[in-house]
């Protein structure tokens, strides 16, 4: 009888570990038409497992793809459902909605297209009115590798009103300029009609332009901040730049991490959720977690 009794314990258990294990987020297709870039504005979403059937109101975090990269980017080399789908369950992160949308222009208002603008005035806007997320800072933050990075960093410092935290993988914030082996140089967003170096441009849409400002004001969007040691744009030095610029409006709230490796997913991979963690400290959590039975 007892031993009858310790496998049906067995057998039960390994059914809800099987359940557990299961628990998988989903990954939703989205478009619209974006009057600004004239063109539909593509995306990808992560919803948790349970949206469907819940009644909460979630965070959202903006993961942002590399220069020349694309939407799909984050789920088909970054193994981004896996990673969340094990945060949350393991409860090291509130459920959470990530959107993982896609640009042609580092990010930036550059000269093929208003990239920043329609991030910041189409698809924030168009992401609070499709889906249930709690449409303020405290519940909002923005990330992204490289290139994304770069406008991670540039998006955090220059709208702290928006975003409650952030993350940047071997962020491609390179100050004065790129360095020569960075593909800034050659992209269209950075290009002007003479098919030279926009330099003026790189400055102004860099984080450094927004220092001033940022640390002059009372708000902080603590950030995370990783690279690879062995990283060819030499990442790791100008994220210590870039944290070293932080610490003095926020100590405690900037964090940067090395990895063994270069500017590679493998990087970015070990980087996500180290940096999703970092920003869930501060980000809050979903809201309304019951449904009204009169509903």
């Amino acid at each position: 009888m007892l031993r009858k009794m310790i496998c049906l314990l067995v057998i039960l258990g390994g059914l809800v570990s099987a359940r557990i294990a299961a628990a998988s987020g989903q990954i939703v297709e989205g478009e619209f038409d974006s009057g600004l870039l004239d063109r539909p504005y593509r995306y990808l979403t992560y919803l948790p497992e349970g949206y469907d059937s819940a009644c909460s109101n979630y965070p959202v975090v903006y993961l942002l793809h590399g220069s020349f990269g694309g939407h799909r980017d984050w789920v088909k080399k970054g193994n981004v459902t896996a990673i969340l789908d094990k945060l949350i369950r393991q409860g090291t992160i509130p459920p959470a909605i990530v959107v993982m949308p896609g640009n042609l222009s580092w990010w930036i208002d550059g000269h093929n297209e208003p990239a920043a603008t329609a991030f910041l005035d189409e698809l924030i806007p168009h992401i609070e009115d499709r889906f249930r997320v709690v449409p303020e800072r405290s519940w909002r933050g923005v990330a992204g590798l490289s290139a994304g990075g770069y406008g991670a960093v540039s998006f955090a410092l220059s709208r702290p009103d928006l975003f409650g935290a952030a993350a940047a993988f071997s962020p491609a914030s390179y100050d004065p300029l790129p360095p020569d082996n960075s593909s800034a140089w050659h992209h269209p967003a950075f290009a002007t009609e003479a098919g030279q170096f926009d330099k003026e441009l790189w400055a102004r849409s860099n984080y450094t332009a927004h220092l001033e400002s940022y640390r002059a004001q009372d708000k902080v969007v603590p950030m995370y901040i990783s690279a690879g040691d062995r990283d060819p744009f030499k990442a790791a030095h100008y994220a210590a730049e870039l944290e070293s610029s932080l610490i003095s409006h926020q100590a405690d709230r900037v964090r940067l991490q090395i990895f063994p490796g270069g500017h590679t997913w493998r990087v970015w991979r070990a980087s996500l959720p180290h940096g999703v963690t970092f920003m869930f400290r501060y980000l809050r959590g979903p809201v309304g977690e019951g449904c009204d039975s009169a509903s």
